[in-house]
């Protein structure tokens, strides 16, 4: 069957009005339970829902990032020999870090653009957790033990 495209074009409104009175005509016990129970996928009701999901995916996606960057599991998947013992804010963008590398621990000045290393330590830091301060304090209170140790030399 081979048919002229105005023909189409005139078909398909005829059909769907068709289509929409029949519908129109029916009454509303007729509607099968499926059809009654459908939700219009565009609806206020059904687009809220739809954001809500998705806004609680994000923030549930963020909540786990945030704790295995604060656990340190990020670390662990980069693998070796490599960990970062403690760190300690000294301006804006400024930090000291005490990584070890094997055994050997550096002391390690870490800038914008630029990270420097300020000191190998011949003697490991413990970095143990003590009861007192907790982990961030002890190393605080080692770098300070360390950099004055340093100064007097």
């Amino acid at each position: 069957m081979n048919f002229h495209p105005c023909r189409q074009l005139l078909v398909f409104p005829v059909t769907a009005l068709y289509t929409v009175g029949a519908w129109a005509e029916k009454p509303a016990e007729a509607e099968p339970a499926l059809l009654s129970s459908a939700r219009d996928p565009l609806s206020m009701n059904s687009l809220w829902q739809l954001t809500l999901g998705m806004v609680l995916v994000l923030g549930l996606i963020l909540i786990i990032a945030w704790l295995l960057k604060r656990t340190g599991r990020f670390q662990a998947a980069a693998g070796g020999g490599l960990r970062i013992l403690g760190g300690l804010s000294m301006g804006s963008r400024e930090r000291v870090i005490l990584m070890q590398v094997g055994a050997t621990q550096l002391l390690v000045g870490v800038a914008p653009g630029r990270i420097q290393t300020l000191h190998v330590l011949e003697q490991p830091v413990d970095t143990a957790p003590q009861s007192g301060g907790g982990a961030g304090k002890a190393f605080a209170d080692q770098l300070d033990k360390l950099l004055n140790r340093e100064k007097s030399a």
